[in-house]
């Protein structure tokens, strides 16, 4: 199966550099990916608020510099004084000159005890930045380390699906479809926290061609809303409304309002006539 999505997050590395020059008042911020693979790495390739290039395509490694060592540590770092600090090495001290930076924290991005990215706020004076400021810029790089794990997961759940040509040979109400009904669950909650609209309108596409899969001709046409969809598609793996509610970022009484609808709509009285009757309509596999 082709690879949808290859590991090219440089828009939400770009995006985090806005937020964090908004969300801290620093006038520059820049940053980039770590490259998979072999030993850690990282280029600045994103950048935000600089006059010069100096900084564009210079690559980092491990424990070299501040963001070097924040990315060997995984752990944010700061240096009031970036040429006169003591607690980092000064590889990069001609392009950090060229720029004219002097204040700068780096923080690491840390998706599943990787640390996929760095981002780095500065400014051209010497100037503590207090623990408020860097808790901010921790704060954003949480925010990103969130996007990437959803990222992440859709592009898993997406790689994993069976082959569509299959599906119509199958029973769908063999075991092997279980499998089938995961991957649609997990497809329903990842829609509700993917930000990229792009990413969001295949997984809502794959979503839906997931549920047709299995569905009877002879049912009538029934539309849920989406959330209703949501609380069913996890309903049928036999969450409780506690566990629907946990998944998708509900009040308990919100999952019950969108289960009573869907039964309303399907003509169904129980939770397992509900499932079933979905499956049959099409709006679950």
């Amino acid at each position: 199966m082709a690879k949808l999505y290859p590991r090219d997050d440089a828009d939400q590395v770009r995006g985090a550099l806005l937020t964090l020059r908004r969300g801290t008042g620093l006038p520059v911020a820049f940053g980039g990916l770590v490259q998979p693979g072999g030993p850690p790495r990282m280029t600045i390739t994103e950048l935000a608020g600089t006059t010069t290039a100096a900084l564009r395509g210079l690559a980092i490694t491990a424990g070299a510099g501040l963001g070097g060592k924040a990315l060997a540590l995984g752990l944010p770092l700061r240096v009031d004084d970036y040429p006169a600090a003591r607690s980092i090495s000064h590889e990069y001290d001609v392009p950090v000159s060229a720029e004219g930076l002097r204040s700068v924290v780096a923080v690491p991005v840390v998706v599943r005890r990787e640390v996929r990215a760095v981002l780095y706020g500065a400014v051209r004076q010497r100037l503590p930045l207090g623990d408020r400021l860097v808790a901010a810029a921790m704060d954003i790089g949480r925010d990103l380390e969130r996007r990437l794990a959803d990222r992440d997961a859709a592009r898993t759940a997406l790689a994993t699906l069976p082959a569509a040509p299959a599906w119509p040979d199958r029973d769908p109400a063999g075991p092997e479809w279980e499998q089938v009904r995961q991957a649609h669950a997990e497809l329903r909650g990842l829609l509700r926290r993917i930000d990229d609209p792009e990413l969001r309108d295949r997984l809502d596409a794959v979503a839906d061609r997931l549920a047709h899969a299995a569905r009877r001709l002879d049912t009538p046409a029934v539309t849920l809303s989406p959330r209703e969809t949501d609380v069913l598609a996890c309903v049928a793996l036999g969450c409780t409304n506690t566990d629907v509610a946990g998944q998708l970022g509900l009040r308990p009484e919100t999952v019950k309002s969108y289960l009573r609808s869907a039964m309303r709509k399907l003509g169904a009285h129980t939770r397992l006539e509900v499932v079933v009757a979905a499956r049959r309509a099409g709006l679950l596999p």
